[in-house]
């Protein structure tokens, strides 16, 4: 099997899902690959900061200013999609006096809105900061949504014509002498995990354009065709807690360092994160160390965190790239900017440009300036209008302030589904059917999940990014078997089983790295449901109900961190 485009975008991150909507709406056909969800790489495992650029004021300002406009931008076209906490750059007795100075001018160079709060003030704005700390710097910092702006992208992409095929690894790239022409891919899931061929297949797609926007994978897809491109995979581990224990962005006004960031993001605080340079994207494994670490130095700025629970930690690789010859040895000092990579006018190969580096409130930015540059190649003069044009759900944000008691639901339920779902909530929470609760951490009704299947088909873990049901406080224990439910009648038996589990082992994959205290007791009541309820571990014991639970925890425990890079 085989198909045409106009042209081909790899990597269903932001990046590319922002370049397929921005090349759809000026008219291109556009076909766009993923290996696996939308939001699988990168995107799918930030700390869901939306940057005011405070963080890049001092040693890339750059970054900064790139992050303040494209701030202002997605607030109007995204408004379903991101919470304007605001955020504290917060000084403790031991941090340099020279940098807040050197922060609140380097924030107003860029045109950043700043302004000094003192210990008290801050405390007033954020109570649970320590009680030390000397004053802050107050900016525009807010949380966004990843999957849900990702998701919204692609959408738009589609009303605009494009094909989007999620669970499409490419293989290979067709290259014909210096020139590439297209990519084989290998289908990895059947057609009811929205794509078009059965999986073990592969499909052959020709373009006249193809645009390598797999971030931190894209050195692997250069070397398909024999192109170096020198990405510089950097890890960052982050940790999710139980609840927000801020609901302001909390940063730490130092010099770089690990562990400085908390955001408040949806029902729960994100910690982060580190930064370590990795050999391979795929290949790069946490340890609980890290985790220990991450929340006893945050404490120092929250003390909170020191009696909260951690549900679950997770993470990513920043695509970094600098110019060869550059030489910076440490990751955080690589630019944070973007860089389009034409291999026509680099490598003498025709028809791929690579674009590379980057942040994620940048992405509509970098999809405008790659779509400029595939529009000049290919002779087309339509100019962008994303950053006009809302994304499906933003395009009326007075909904989102409506009456709390609209379609039947109760308050907060309501609230929260109208937060996600913008200004499609009326076409999808407005029903005669019955809508109860299908998970309660979250608030998600059964009318939000039916039409995240209707988009995504049997892959739970697509309707998980597009509804964050099963995220919450106990990471799909009561909620995921609810979900695999809505999935009947449409599909069988053993597709609903098979959904069920690859969404269950999707949540342990972040939860098993976190089992100390509290959390090993959630862990444990997890297992237990499901084993004794369901008998899905096929464990005898279970059925009778034997199961050992003096081996499990039987309160908080704490371990210590380990200074010896063990587990």
């Amino acid at each position: 099997m085989a198909h045409d485009t106009e042209v081909l975008v790899l990597g269903g991150g932001s990046t590319g899902c922002g370049i397929a909507r921005d090349l759809a709406m000026r008219g291109l056909e556009v076909t766009l690959v993923e290996r696996g969800n939308l939001t699988g790489g990168t995107t799918g495992r930030m700390h869901g900061l939306l940057h005011s650029g405070g963080r890049y004021a001092v040693s890339d300002q750059a970054s900064a200013k790139e992050c303040i406009e494209e701030n202002e931008v997605l607030r109007e076209i995204a408004g379903h999609c991101v919470e304007m906490t605001g955020g504290l750059f917060v000084q403790r007795p031991e941090d340099p006096d020279d940098y807040f100075r050197e922060k609140l001018e380097g924030c107003r160079e860029c045109n950043i809105p700043a302004r000094v709060l003192s210990g008290r003030e801050a405390r007033e704005v954020e109570p649970y900061l320590a009680k030390d700390v000397e004053r802050a710097i107050e900016v525009p910092d807010g949380a966004v949504d990843p999957f849900r702006l990702c998701v919204a992208n692609a959408i738009d992409a589609e009303v605009h014509g494009a094909r989007i095929e999620t669970h499409a690894e490419v293989v290979d790239l067709l290259r014909d002498g210096d020139d590439i022409y297209g990519v084989k891919v290998r289908h990895t899931s059947g057609p009811g995990k929205r794509n078009h061929a059965a999986p073990g297949t592969t499909e052959e797609i020709t373009a006249d354009y193809v645009v390598n926007a797999t971030g931190a994978w894209a050195g692997q897809i250069g070397a398909m065709a024999d192109l170096d491109v020198e990405v510089r995979p950097s890890k960052g581990v982050m940790t999710i807690m139980n609840v927000r224990q801020v609901d302001t962005v909390i940063n730490r006004c130092r010099p770089k360092g690990d562990a400085d960031i908390v955001v408040p993001h949806e029902t729960t605080a994100i910690l982060g994160t580190t930064d370590e340079e990795v050999e391979d994207p795929d290949d790069y494994p946490e340890e609980r160390w890290e985790v220990d670490q991450m929340i006893d130095t945050l404490s120092e700025l929250v003390p909170i965190l020191q009696e909260a629970r951690t549900i679950r930690s997770f993470w990513g690789v920043r695509p970094l790239y600098e110019p060869p010859g550059t030489g910076t040895e440490d990751p955080t000092d690589i630019t944070r900017d973007f860089f389009l990579l034409d291999h026509d006018e680099r490598d003498g190969v025709a028809g791929m440009t690579s674009i590379v580096g980057g942040k994620f409130t940048t992405y509509r930015m970098m999809a405008e300036g790659i779509s400029d540059h595939v529009c000049e190649k290919l002779g087309v003069t339509a100019t962008c209008a994303t950053a006009e044009e809302p994304l499906p759900g933003s395009e009326d944000l007075s909904i989102l302030e409506e009456g709390m008691d609209d379609f039947g639901l109760r308050s907060p339920i309501a609230r929260r589904s109208k937060q996600r779902l913008g200004s499609r909530a009326a076409d999808v929470l407005d029903t005669d059917a019955a809508n109860p609760v299908i998970c309660q951490c979250e608030g998600v009704t059964r009318a939000e999940i039916q039409d995240a299947i209707d988009q995504s088909g049997s892959d739970l873990n697509a309707v998980r990014i597009r509804t964050r049901a099963s995220m919450g406080n106990c990471q799909g224990g009561f909620c995921c078997q609810n979900m695999a439910n809505e999935l009947h009648p449409e599909y069988d038996e053993p597709t609903v089983r098979d959904a069920l589990d690859e969404l269950f082992e999707e949540r342990w994959k972040g939860e098993r790295h976190a089992l100390w205290g509290e959390q090993l007791s959630q862990a444990m009541l997890n297992y237990a449901l499901h084993a004794t309820t369901m008998n899905r571990d096929k464990d005898p014991a279970s059925a009778d109900g034997s199961i050992e639970y003096d081996a499990f925890d039987g309160g908080r425990q704490r371990a210590e961190p380990r200074t010896d890079g063990g587990q």
